[in-house]
């Protein structure tokens, strides 16, 4: 954790956000990473995601089963989500939303929308199937052999 809070510490200096991640398996540091919004312009360049980006290829797995995440803040629901869907077995983090929420740094509202039902959530999320498609995910399922 103290390496997660140092990264974050140098991303400040560096012009960026307080965050920072790093990810371990067994004991042995796999992947490290900061927020690079500030850098890149991409609004998933988050710490965590990085990091399971970055240990994703050293592992040359998407699956990350038995990793676990040490991050400076509280991972917001994106990163939340994609530690779901890649196996991550734990997440410890040091500051809290609470603590984020002075500085604009805190996801909590996200988390609020993301407790609603899809149709209540302010981002409209509805289905459009357009007339005669089908079979997509057969069509997968079929090709995998």
């Amino acid at each position: 954790m103290r390496e997660a809070i140092a990264l974050a510490r140098a991303n400040i200096d560096a012009g960026g956000r307080p965050f920072g991640a790093v990810l371990v398996r067994d004991g042995e540091v796999i992947a490290r990473a900061v927020n690079r919004i500030h850098e890149t312009g991409d609004p998933t360049a988050h710490a965590e995601l990085l990091a399971i980006r970055e240990a994703a290829r050293a592992l040359g797995s998407p699956r990350l089963d038995g990793c676990v995440i040490y991050a400076s803040g509280h991972p917001c629901p994106m990163c939340l989500a994609a530690m779901h869907l890649c196996g991550i077995e734990a997440v410890y983090y040091a500051y809290s939303n609470e603590e984020g929420e002075p500085y604009g740094l805190s996801t909590a509202a996200v988390y609020a929308q993301m407790a609603r039902p899809p149709q209540q959530q302010s981002l409209p999320v509805r289905i459009l199937m357009p007339d005669g498609e089908a079979g997509l995910y057969e069509a997968w399922q079929h090709g995998r052999g």
